[in-house]
Order: C-alpha cells, then structure tokens, then sequence
C-alpha cells in the first residue's frame, strides 16, 4: 500500500533505550522539536528470536505490567502491525493514533493495525458455513462445542497467556469471533431470535432480505459518513450462535473486550475499503481510494454497546463493578466541558529530556527520577501543562424518573461521566436510557492526607447514550437545537415514529419505514373521522365523568400552538410569540381537578408535577449549590426549566407563597427565569405550558362574589391564563344519579362506559396521535381564518358597550386574541392539517366564550366584564365605588359631620340605610383609604373609636 508507513522494530513501553546514544544527537533532535530517545537495548537477544522480551530495568517500568507487554504482540492480525506509537521511542512518529478512550479504562495497550498485507486479509475472510446463500433460512447449529470460535492453537501463543489475567477472555479468540460476527452477521439470526423469545416479528419481502449482512452495511455508511462510533446491539451478539459467550464477556469484562472490538473494527474497516477499492466501487477508485484508506488509517475508531435490559439504579450493587449496566432517569444537572487529561508530558529540569505518561485509571504515575542513566536526578521531572493531551468530559447527575421512585423514598440520583462525542449530547430535563461501565473509586478523608474511606464514590463511565421518552408524548420539537438530537454512531439506535431516515441502513430502514407507513396510516384514518375530536377529549382522563369542555381545552394544550419568531419585530431576530397554552381549572373540592392533572403529567413530555404549598421560587426556577467535585458555585435546573417544551402541572395553585407565585409572572408569557444570584447571571428557557388548579378561598365558590374575590390570585396571573375554566359542583338529580352509576362502575369493573358505551383510544395509541402531530404539523393560518379571527375578537370587544352609560366595559384584550390564534391552531393540528381553516377559528372562539362566560361574569349585573380578570374590579364596582365616595363625602360635608367628625360605624350604618344596594365593610374601608390617601378626609383613634374627620381647605 503506498501510504502505509515502513515497517519498524516493535517497541514496547517501559523498554529501556538504545545502548550509548550520542549527546549531541538528542540535542539535535529537541531542536527540531523531537523528544529525545531513551536508551534502548535489542529488543531480542543477538541471533535469537525468541518472542519474550527481556525484563525492563527502567525505573518506569510500571507504566505498563509485563503480563500486557507479551500480548501486545500475540495479537492475531497484529504480527504485522505498526509499531506501538511510545513517547521516547523513535517509532513514536508513526501516523497512527493511539485509541485513548477515556469511558475504558482498559489494562490492554492495543494499537489498532493500520497496514496488513492485502494478500493476507483475503485469506482470513469467514467462512461460509455462517453465510448461508439466498435459498434458504438455514442457521448455523449452535450446539456446546461450537458457540465459540474454535481455540487458537497453542504452539502460537504461550500457556501463561491464553487468557488475560483475572478473566476468562482470551484475546486471540474474542478478536477472531468479533470479526466473524462483523462479516456474517445477517437479519434473519435477530429475526429467529425474537421468535424464540416470544416477541412479534416482521414478514420478510423475500429470502433475499433475511441473508443481508448488516453490519458491513453499517460499515460502508461510516466510511461515506465519516463517523467513526459503531453502534452495537448487543441482542445481535446473543442471536448471532458463534458470538453467545462474547456477549457474555462483553457483560462481565468490558475493559478487556471492547479495546479488542476497537481494534476489530478498524482492520475491518481498512479491509473492506480494500476489497471495494479491488472492485472499483464509486468514490474508491484510484487516488480518491487511497485518500479514504489513509484517511481510515488516521482515524481512532469505537465500538458502542447497547441493548442491556435496563436496571434500577437503586439495584447497582458492588458486584457489578467494573461491569456493563444498563440504567434509566431524568437529567438533573449538565456540567460545563472539563478537560480529562490523557497523556501526561513531563520534562527534565536538569537535562531537559521529555517522557509521556498515560493516564491510568485516572491517576497520573509521575517519574521519580529522570529515566535517562546519563542524568537520573531524583524528583527533577515537571508537567508541562501545553504538551499534554486532553480529551473532553462531562459529569451528568441522572436522577430517577418520578414513577420508578417506590413509595414514601426520595429519588436516587448517579453520576455520569460522558467522553468525547456524547459530552453535550443531552441537557437538563431530558430522559435517558444510558449503558456504561459502573465504576467506583476511593476518596481521601483529607486531600493533604493518604488515608482513604472505606466507602467509595461510585459513578458510570457512558460508552452509549440513548435519548428515550417510553410511552410518553414526543417533546416540542422547536426547543430542541436546531439539526435535532444527534446520537454519535452508526447503528439500528431508536425507534419510534420520528426517527431520522438516515440512522439505519437498507433492510433496517425497510422495517422501520413498514412500521412507520403503518402507524401514520392508522394515526391519518383516525384524523379523517367525523368525530375525531370528541373521541380524542373523551379518551383522555376516561374515568372522569362529563367535562367536556374542560377536556377539550386541555387536549388543545397538549397539541400546543406553533412558536413563532418575528424577523421584523423589535430585537435581534424579532420577539418570540409563545405557542404553549395554560389553562387554570378552579372549583369546589371533589370535582376531579387533580385526577386530571395527574393523568395529564403522565403522557406529558418533559412533565412535571408540583404542588402550591411544596413547592419554592427557588425550586420553580434554578437554584444555587456548590458543586461537590469543583466546590464551584453552580446553578441547579428547577421545575419550570426542567420541562421545558413539556407540560408543567401545579396543583393547589392558590395556596403558593406569593414570593414563589411572582416567578410565574415572566414564565407566563416571555417564557424565560432570569437569574441573578452569587455572581450568576442568566437567562433560562422555560418554554413551558402550565396546567394549574386551584381552589377557591372559602373552599367552596361563592357565586355571588367575582372570580378574583373567590380566587386568592393576583388578577395580572390570571390574565395570564388562556382558558380559566370554573369547574362547580351544582345539585342536579339527574346528574348526580349519572356520576354515581359511573363511579360504581368503576369499581366494579374497572372498565367504565364512557360516554354512552362510545369507543375511546387507549393511551398508547393516543399518545402516539399527539407525538405524530406536534412533531410533523406547523399549521398557518389561511386568508378566511385571519378574516373569521379579526370578526371574532371585534365581537368580543362589542359585546361591552352600553348606551346607558358612557363607560364602556372591557370585554376582552389583545391576549384573548393570541389565545384564540393559539386554540386555532392547536385545533388543526388535531386534524393533522396543515392549515388553520374557519372551523377550527369557530371551536376557539366557543371555548375562549365559554370560558369568558364562566369566569368574568360580574355577579351583580350579570355582565361580562373582563376587568374583573384584568385588574380584579369590575365596572359595576368602580361606579359603585364612586357613588360611596360622593355619598360620603356629602355627610361629611353637611350637619353631621360638624367639626368632630363622624363615627366610623355611624358613617357605615348611614351609607347601608340609604343605599338600594349591599355595601360591604371591604368597600367602605377602601373607599375611605383612597379619600385619605387624597388628603381629603382623616381618619383619627383605633378601631371601634375611629372618627372620619373632614380636612380642612381639602
């Protein structure tokens, strides 16, 4: 191959360097920026060529043990292989990078092979008895002897190293049964597999699908992408007869085994570059195929195992240390990039002669002296911080999802340690479905101290990451960055109704694509019914009885409005109108409100569930704690931020703290926390929909007061609120009788008929539903709907005016506007249409009505007023107000009042007797403190001995 490098002696680490090497040489070399080379001795003996080194006598020679240092080089495929790549060698210029890999802690120092002889790859091709031709199904028999790869022979390799030391994986032959796994692995084998376990498989096309070699797909694909992580289902290992005990292996010593599949991977993926250059396959020809070759060549690749049952993280024993495990949980907290150093650069400062020390297991084995015997001065060598390397690491804290928490405990949380190409792969609030090597480690009492605990940090070294939400709703797509969630690797990763096209290969694409085809098909036969609106509010919450309006408010707030940004708006890029919907539910006790929530929070994306009085402004928004690793100050993702682009659900609304109520203002309707504590200052997403329930102040709504006189709420919150819906308990025999039979049914047959025995859908198929739409539907709004939206608020403005009397009330703002437009659009996007059309403005526009009339009616008069909302006085009340006012200021001005004033109680009791309607304490207080705060009036004692005096001039 004309790239390849030349052929070198093979160096080992902690070999000592070559016998008498001239001063003046190393001199030269540093000049030219080269490390000077150690002394070394022959590598054999003169005219031996016996395989086993001579032992070192360096003092580092404990960089690497000797019981590695003899399987370097009894590697299969590696007889030939460049020379390992050590620091103070001069082989050390080799142009194949070492694969460093900071999630395996590996004991082995495999260098991938970059260059075996063409002729020999050919001859170490499988053999077909794994690789049935087309006309059959045939599997291979995995009767005992032969689910392994038959033992190398001995008269290769040594007895004392059959096996690595401390396992039961001998190298020789997990490379080998790894490369054949890669070369014949085909679908049929997963297929077989499934069916033995039980599970539902698809109908092959034709024969010729079932012999598709899979993986050497996946391999082509990462040639022509470039990546360079392989994605491995380890289900596919356990299918695969030959491969069942490397599965195994792969389990209980991942250290050991995936180094070895690194290195696999690699000379396969140099093969089979070869053999499509040998046929001439497009893009592999001539120059352009050897540009791809030494491309291969230069590039560190990895193999990323998948497919472990999951674990509770509560169940990670001691015993599974240093193995692979599967956990799942919610993302609390992402630190920044840290940078892991790999490769320690330490210099003489006597003679200024250079050494690399790998790091092993996350300690640093610093030289004690220098290893040249010329010099060899005692603690002379210092790191220089610019010639280490570094790769990057991030810490992640998985906390267990609310549901798996077992009763009356408090979520377990786990460190993780994400390298390389998964750092910044997920962000706080996102569900993760990790495998990793759990790992523990020791902690010093004291940092100046060498006394360790007896109890050890544990943490999970990530070698894959998977992005999985289970049964719950898909997340709002526009909070995600903007090319999407990107897995690094190549492999069958996912699943579900929006996978990207481009994570699988032909036959894998095919399956997908036939699920996919069929789940749209039955999601778009579903949207075409008649009634698909009614089934889809009956089947959310079922076992609620009637309701109906309040369900469909709340399936609209699941479907969400489209976000929108406004280039030719003020600010860079225009302002961001917020799509999300909230809804606040208010009523008497026992009418379901919570059972709604809690049903909500459970096919919610992102959701969060928190309750008024348990919850802080601190807990809502982002908190600040000191890191325990760092002892920095860092800054901890509340609720609010934590489901951004899911649903945030607050029961008992009304009994928040007014300090914790007050973050909400900004949440509402910029949809941003800012933060400003210890030095931090920032601004937080929180693109959130909020469904809140509240309870009125005397536990049961008075319905002769106003809404904001029932509701402990500030009135610019609860304009806050698209649809505010009072859910009341009214005495009606004949609904009483229905809710009764629909509750005894529930317990008796935990099947109840929900809405007159119609059909509803089950969650899964609903959850789907609302996934496909608000991933795949941005609807716009047509010509007639824009038109039907202006007429419908111009109605609702209308609807204050008054000839007799020259104020006019407020009936609605520009908020119930965005709110229709919000409803309007959720609504199409329940019809999976791409368009807003005028229905949908209809349906918005009834249940903004209904909503209006229920919550802003004034009691007095029976008007709508949505100045009792807006600033919690309605019209009636002002002008009320204003004849107290007057009426007072008359008595005080006429014979009662005199000099001495009036009585407080006398004043009240005069105003009640000539007044034709009830005036209440409240008012007449209020009135007095605002002619007070005028200076027109001054009230002198306390309490029952109060005077209003008139002031004088005034």
């Amino acid at each position: 191959m004309p790239n390849a490098p030349p052929r070198a002696p093979l160096f080992l680490e902690g070999t000592p360097s070559v016998a008498g090497t001239p001063r003046h040489n190393s001199v030269a070399r540093r000049a030219i920026g080269l490390s000077t080379p150690r002394r070394q001795t022959p590598l054999f003996a003169p005219g031996t060529s016996s395989p086993l080194p001579f032992p070192s006598s360096s003092p580092n020679k404990n960089a690497t043990p000797s019981r590695v240092r003899r399987l370097n080089y009894d590697v299969p495929g590696s007889q030939d292989s460049e020379p390992l790549a050590f620091p103070s060698s001069p082989a050390a210029s080799s142009g194949t990078p070492k694969n460093r890999r900071g999630d395996i802690h590996s004991s082995l120092s495999i260098t991938p092979s970059s260059a075996v002889p063409r002729a020999r790859r050919q001859n170490n091709l499988p053999h077909d008895d794994l690789r049935s031709d087309a006309s059959h199904m045939s599997i291979p028999a995995s009767s005992a002897p032969n689910l392994s790869a038959p033992a190398v022979p001995s008269d290769e390799e040594p007895d004392e190293i059959r096996a690595i030391w401390g396992t039961t994986v001998n190298l020789g032959e997990t490379m080998k049964t790894f490369r054949e796994f890669l070369r014949g692995f085909k679908i049929k084998y997963r297929i077989a597999y499934d069916r033995e376990r039980g599970l539902r498989t698809r109908v092959l096309s034709s024969p010729e699908e079932g012999e598709l070699l899979l993986y050497e797909g996946y391999l082509r694909r990462m040639r022509q992408t470039g990546e360079t992580n392989l994605n491995l289902d380890m289900l596919n290992l356990a299918a695969y007869p030959p491969s069942k005990k490397l599965q195994n292996q792969l389990v209980k010593y991942p250290q050991e085994v995936i180094p070895a599949m690194d290195q696999v991977l690699k000379d396969l993926m140099l093969e089979i570059a070869e053999e499509d250059q040998q046929v001439g396959m497009e893009g592999m020809q001539g120059e352009e195929g050897e540009e791809e070759i030494s491309e291969i060549m230069g590039k560190v690749y990895k193999i990323r195992p998948f497919g472990l049952p999951s674990v509770n993280m509560r169940d990670l024993n001691p015993s599974d240390t240093d193995k692979l495990v599967c956990i799942k949980g919610l993302v609390i907290r992402a630190t920044p990039v840290i940078p892991d150093m790999k490769v320690a650069f330490f210099r003489c400062l006597t003679c200024n002669h250079t050494v690399q020390v790998e790091i092993d297991r996350g300690k640093i084995d610093e030289p004690a002296r220098c290893p040249r015997d010329v010099c060899g001065s005692i603690g002379t060598m210092s790191l220089v911080h610019n010639r280490c390397e570094f790769a990057d690491r991030q810490v992640i804290r998985l906390q267990e999802t609310p549901d798996a928490v077992p009763d009356g405990q408090t979520p377990h949380t786990v460190s993780l340690s994400v390298y390389d190409e998964l750092v910044d792969v997920s962000k706080p609030g996102d569900r993760l479905i990790v495998t990793g090597i759990f790992r523990s480690v020791p902690v010093r009492v004291n940092p100046r101290q060498r006394t360790l605990k007896s109890l050890f940090r544990t943490f999970l070294d990530v070698v894959h990451v998977r992005l999985g939400s289970g049964d719950k709703l898909g997340l709002d797509r526009s909070t995600r960055p903007a090319g999407g969630d990107r897995i690094p690797g190549v492999g069958g990763v996912g699943g579900g109704v929006d996978m990207d096209e481009d994570q699988e290969n032909g036959a894998d694409r095919q399956r997908r694509t036939t699920k996919r085809e069929e789940l749209e098909a039955k999601l778009r036969q579903i949207s075409q019914r008649p009634d698909v609106y009614g089934l889809l509010s009956r089947s959310l919450a079922p076992s609620i009885y009637a309701m109906d309006d309040v369900k469909k408010g709340i399936l609209l707030q699941l479907f969400g409005g489209t976000n929108k940004s406004i280039a030719r708006g003020g600010g860079g890029g225009g302002p961001r109108y917020r799509g999300d919907i909230n809804v606040l539910l208010v009523g008497d006790p026992g009418v379901s409100k919570s059972q709604i929530l809690q049903y909500v929070h459970k096919i919610a994306p992102r959701g969060v569930y928190t309750s008024g009085k348990g919850s802080s402004a601190v807990g809502l928004t982002a908190y600040v704690t000191r890191d325990p690793d760092s002892k920095q100050l860092v800054l901890e993702s509340g609720a609010l931020v934590l489901s951004d682009g899911g649903v945030c659900c607050i029961d008992e609304f009304d009994k928040m703290s007014d300090a914790t109520r007050s973050v909400l203002h900004e949440v509402m309707e910029q949809q941003t926390v800012s933060i400003a504590k210890a030095g931090i200052i920032t601004t937080l997403n929180a693109r959130t929909s909020i469904l809140a329930a509240a309870n009125p102040i005397g536990s049961k709504y008075n319905p002769n007061e106003t809404v904001t006189r029932n509701i402990d709420l500030p009135p610019t919150l609860i304009s806050r609120f698209d649809l505010l819906y009072l859910v009341l308990d009214n005495v009606d025999e004949a609904l009483d009788r229905k809710l009764a039979q629909h509750l005894v049914a529930l317990y008796l047959e935990d099947a109840p008929e929900t809405g007159g025995g119609q059909d509803i859908l089950p969650l899964e198929e609903l959850s789907a539903y609302i996934t496909y739409a608000r991933s795949r539907i941005n609807p716009s709004i047509t010509e007639a709907a824009g038109d039907e939206l202006v007429r419908c608020y111009v109605t609702l403005r209308k609807a204050g005016e008054d000839p007799r009397s020259n104020e006019k009330r407020i009936t609605a703002t520009t908020r119930q506007l965005e709110s229709m437009i919000r409803l309007s659009e959720a609504h199409a996007r329940m019809r999976l249409s791409s368009l807003v059309e005028l229905a949908d403005v209809q349906e918005a526009f009834r249940l903004m009505r209904e909503a209006i009339n229920t919550s802003a009616r004034d009691p007095t008069t029976g008007e709508i007023d949505m100045g009792l909302l807006d600033t919690g006085v309605g019209r009636q009340q002002r002008k009320l107000q204003a004849d107290m006012r007057r009426a007072v200021l008359a008595m005080l001005d006429g014979g009662a009042g005199g000099t001495r004033g009036v009585r407080w109680s006398e004043a009240f009791g005069q105003l009640e007797a000539q007044s034709s309607v009830r005036v209440t304490s409240a008012d007449f207080q209020e009135v007095i403190k605002e002619l007070e705060q005028e200076g027109r009036v001054k009230v002198v004692g306390e309490r029952d001995r109060r005077v209003i005096k008139r002031v004088d001039g005034a």
